[in-house]
């Protein structure tokens, strides 16, 4: 069987920048095993196969090389302007059906009418979790015990599809010097697998890294989901109703990437959040299963 892919660049305007995608088209014929199989030979943090739906516009999968996973954002925004670029009529939005639910992606376009960014509305609200131990995310994140910062927000569990380990640090310079301990993570941070480290820039803009390396992610380079569950903290703990939060990420992995996000209190009090960025198409090619 010969199936169609594509490759993408995420939350970045520049080819080479961003997270990489990969996107499976006409993949109704494949089982969740060799979609798995076929995520670990991309080797991505992310592989989208591509199903028809009848309640949206198609239905993703998405794959880590570890596990399939619920939502996440840089699928989804990629994904979405690939889709757009091959649909005729120009479409301004899509629904796109995934397990944690429906998500509507809004298309923009450059002068020429050609697909170049989307935004996105993650599918759930902010959920808390439990708080965490400092010293323990530390030690995950290899800092020194009091670096993670304790007056914005402590350690937390936060997710709007797909939970993270939330901590903040003092600057970027105690940032740039996180790596992420394996045998630490399997003791402390098993639930979640996954921790996103952030530090201040200036008014609205952060600084961000997330590590996975339980699920085969050393570093990602650009994570929408992530940043969501970021986006809404800061919303949560700051009060009022909107929040408008620039993310710069993947800087100390030579793959900067740029995320837009805006986060709302809705009438109900939940919070939800709307990421967005640029998508760069890479590579086209036919992969033999």
């Amino acid at each position: 069987m010969e199936l169609e892919y594509e490759t993408a660049d995420v939350f970045t305007t520049t080819r080479f920048g961003g997270n990489p995608l990969a996107v499976v088209h006409g993949a109704e014929a494949l089982d969740g095993q060799r979609m798995q199989a076929i995520a670990r030979e991309f080797n991505l943090s992310e592989t989208v196969f591509v199903l028809p739906s009848g309640v949206a516009d198609a239905r993703l999968r998405i794959f880590t090389p570890g596990q399939e996973v619920p939502f996440a954002g840089h699928p989804n925004v990629g994904t979405a302007v690939l889709l757009a670029r091959r649909m005729p009529g120009a479409p301004a939005m899509l629904r796109l059906e995934q397990e944690a639910g429906l998500v509507t992606a809004w298309i923009s376009r450059n002068a020429a009418g050609t697909p170049t960014a989307a935004e996105i509305e993650a599918p759930l609200p902010l959920q808390l979790g439990a708080n965490l131990d400092p010293a323990e995310v530390a030690l995950c994140a290899g800092l020194p015990p009091g670096a993670i910062h304790m007056n914005g927000h402590p350690p937390i569990e936060a997710g709007c599809g797909l939970p993270f380990a939330i901590a903040e640090v003092e600057d970027v310079a105690t940032l740039a010097t996180a790596t992420p301990d394996t045998a630490a993570f399997r003791r402390h941070l098993s639930r979640t697998g996954a921790l996103l480290l952030h530090a201040p820039l200036g008014l609205g803009r952060r600084r961000v890294r997330m590590f996975s390396p339980l699920d085969g992610i050393g570093e990602d380079p650009a994570t929408g989901s992530a940043n969501c569950a970021l986006a809404g903290l800061l919303l949560a703990v700051a009060g009022g109703s909107v929040l408008n939060l620039e993310v710069e990420q993947g800087i100390e992995m030579g793959r900067p990437s740029l995320l837009h996000l805006a986060a709302r209190r809705d009438a109900d009090g939940a919070i939800r959040v709307r990421v967005g960025g640029g998508v760069v198409p890479v590579a086209r090619g036919t992969i033999w299963v």
